[in-house]
């Protein structure tokens, strides 16, 4: 979803919206506070592999269509790459390298035994039938299967994708392997080694945060204003969650429009309308306004849960909350995040904030590989446990070293991969 922001034409406000560039600056800063030589450096930024596809694809119609796609690994030095993979038409190299370098420092800061990496195909699949999505789906699988494997890259739902997208991952995977290997993906159905309470995962994530900011800048769910972007499986989710946690949600959007109402939306019943019909539109009991408008409503808490670039140097000194709590991946830029640190905004970043997905996707994982599978209730306690414990870590270092939270998460993720790459040394 788009806020309204088109990237620009000026070569400095491209910069700002290069996500790879977002990620970089984000990684020196905190680079420069550990103290990292040149070399290690260099190591950490750049991704491990890089490949491009293409794959033919036969359409309903008839006709062949050419579609390109990306899996970019980023780091192996903790353990298999884990990460998305998404359709869309606006899929570029950048934003999968930026992607899967955040990956990394996800997996780091909640200290889960993953490296990071990210995939994706240029498409539009709301223009392309289930069938048609199936046949892309094996086809980039198998073009991309020489990397992929349970010890060496484990794909998982993203944008545009679900659970269906990493059945035939896994089933296309499992053909090829001559064995059903449930752990190649994560993500997948209850039915073929998928976990309860995945799906709820990011969006049980960032409630988790979101109840440790509070406590930390001394305010309470009750009292908290929330205004939520995005209604899919993080942001609609994690309003759910927040509003039974005792929020306030004003506000809720999708790729259409989003709905305002200050006395609080009736969040069960606005998704039941949204399941229902497809879109918010229509929904009664709520003000309906552009989505270039949601970022500046009053609010104390903010989620943005759609895409990266939604809070930038156009709109960061305007916008209202008093915490920001980041349910996508890169939805601030790097010139941004400054601003709202100089602003006084508490923000948790999209590396500790989302990080709820990809650690229940790790016990996911686990659980394939054992062949033994726990309750919902063992899986959302392990999650609290390691989302509380993380907020905490970083926190810390944010006090250490005088910093705001999104640095500090970056030091806590960047020092222990850098320890791993001292006690590995350099093989040659």
């Amino acid at each position: 979803m788009s806020s309204g922001h088109a990237l620009a034409t000026d070569p400095a406000m491209q910069d700002e919206f290069n996500p790879f560039l977002s990620m970089a600056r984000g990684f020196n800063t905190a680079a420069d506070h550990l103290g990292l030589d040149e070399g290690i450096r260099d190591v950490l930024q750049q991704p491990d592999r890089e490949l491009k596809v293409t794959m033919p694809v036969r359409m309903d119609d008839g006709t062949v269509k050419v579609f390109t796609g990306y899996r970019i690994q980023h780091n192996t030095l903790r353990g298999p790459c884990k990460g998305g993979i998404r359709f869309a038409p606006d899929v570029n190299p950048d934003e999968v390298r930026a992607l899967s370098a955040w990956m990394t420092w996800k997996c780091s800061v909640v200290n889960i035994p993953f490296g990071g990496g990210k995939g994706g195909v240029i498409c539009d699949p709301r223009t392309m039938s289930t069938g048609e999505l199936e046949r892309l789906t094996r086809a980039y699988t198998i073009a991309i299967m020489d990397i992929l494997g349970p010890d060496r890259d484990v794909p998982a739902p993203d944008m545009n994708t679900g659970e269906q997208t990493m059945a035939w991952i896994m089933d296309t995977y499992s053909m090829h392997a001559r064995s059903t290997t449930t752990a190649i993906v994560t993500g997948k159905p209850l039915s073929i080694g998928g976990s309860l309470g995945r799906r709820e995962a990011t969006g049980r994530g960032v409630m988790i945060s979101a109840n440790e900011a509070l406590k930390m800048i001394g305010m309470r769910p009750e009292n908290t204003r929330v205004v939520v972007q995005g209604s899919g499986n993080v942001g609609g989710i994690g309003a759910q969650l927040l509003h039974q946690e005792g929020y306030r949600i004003v506000s809720i959007s999708d790729m259409y429009g989003c709905i305002h109402n200050t006395h609080g939306l009736d969040v069960p019943a606005v998704l039941l309308h949204l399941r229902e019909n497809g879109r918010l539109d229509g929904f009664r009991e709520a003000e309906h306004l552009p989505n270039t408008e949601q970022l500046d409503l009053d609010c104390d808490l903010l989620v943005p849960a759609a895409t990266e670039n939604q809070i930038t140097s156009k709109n960061a000194n305007t916008i209202k909350p008093k915490l920001i709590v980041e349910g996508a991946n890169g939805p601030t830029t790097a010139v941004a995040s400054d601003i709202l640190t100089d602003r006084g905004i508490v923000v948790v970043p999209d590396i500790l904030a989302n990080a709820g997905g990809v650690t229940v996707s790790y016990f996911e994982w686990v659980q394939d590989r054992m062949g033994y599978f726990w309750t919902e209730e063992i899986v959302n306690s392990r999650l609290e446990q390691i989302m509380v414990q993380s907020f905490a870590e970083v926190s810390t270092t944010a006090k250490k070293y005088d910093v705001c939270l999104r640095t500090a998460a970056y030091i806590v993720a960047i020092d222990r991969v850098a320890t791993v790459y001292r006690m590995r040394g350099l093989f040659s």
